[in-house]
């Protein structure tokens, strides 16, 4: 990529995306804004540590700033290690404790697109009563590959149809997901938001809802007999220097019921 076109162009993207402007970057970075300037012109190179400065300035996701270090001519920084990789066994360890601690409800760990990394035993045995709802092979049928979250409930033979208050959920998801995508750079995100929109009814992921009325909102499946309401809690990692750990999500899922609340202590038990 020529340095010319590639860093300054991602400086400004970056930028727009948060719509700040070269002012508001240069009170934030420490930088001088006719530097900024020079910079998104390509009449100044960036040094390695300008690169770093003005990234964390913009909150950055490390695989993003990698980007921005070859698309100026320097190595990447920030590696990507593999889950099982030895230097991961200390957060990894923290993850599975995390997950582990939560129950009896379920918890999972998900990378920037929701597909599920690790989840804890009543996440799976929610799987479970999905598959006994919806058939047991609702992972294949949403798409196969990795377990993705997105494709559980956004494709038409997911639980999209079993979820009573959809109108609500579906747009909540749905821009959340596509403010992820946008935040943070995830074109992995973007890929499984394309494929599944052509699935989707505008009308009801941009409506308005009564969703500002409660503090949180609960996702309610039912089917048949069989009737279950959880809102989740998202973490993160707040320290990570490395592309896997940064993108990692922890999401805690909570009984939004007494029924629901039962349910998971009788099955745990």
């Amino acid at each position: 990529m020529d340095i010319g076109e590639g860093f300054p162009r991602l400086l400004r993207e970056w930028r727009h995306k948060r719509r700040w402007s070269q002012l508001d970057l240069a009170l934030t970075s420490g930088v001088s804004q006719r530097h900024i300037s020079f910079l998104e012109s390509a009449r100044s190179n960036p040094s390695r540590t300008m690169i770093l400065q003005l990234s964390e300035a913009l909150e950055v996701p490390l695989r993003e700033r990698n980007h921005w270090l070859t698309a100026a001519g320097y190595a990447p920084l920030f590696k990507s290690r593999d889950l099982d990789d030895p230097q991961m066994a200390q957060v990894m360890g923290a993850v599975r404790m995390m997950l582990t601690a939560h129950e009896p409800y379920p918890a999972l760990a998900l990378d920037r697109a929701w597909n599920v990394l690790l989840s804890n035993r009543p996440f799976d045995r929610l799987g479970t009563i999905l598959g006994t709802m919806l058939g047991a092979d609702i992972w294949e049928r949403v798409g196969g590959g990795p377990r993705n979250l997105m494709r559980l409930f956004f494709h038409p033979q997911g639980v999209r149809p079993f979820v009573t208050n959809w109108s609500v959920v579906g747009p909540l998801l749905w821009q959340r997901a596509e403010r992820e995508a946008h935040d943070l750079g995830g074109a992995e995100m973007q890929a499984v938001l394309d494929g599944l929109a052509p699935f989707q009814d505008p009308e009801i992921l941009w409506s308005a809802s009564e969703a500002a009325l409660l503090p949180v909102v609960p996702f309610t499946i039912a089917a048949g007999e069989q009737r279950i309401s959880m809102f989740a809690v998202v973490a993160t990692f707040g320290t990570a220097q490395d592309v896997t750990t940064d993108e990692l999500r922890i999401e805690t899922m909570f009984p939004a019921d007494g029924e629901t609340e039962a349910l998971f202590r009788a099955m745990a038990s």
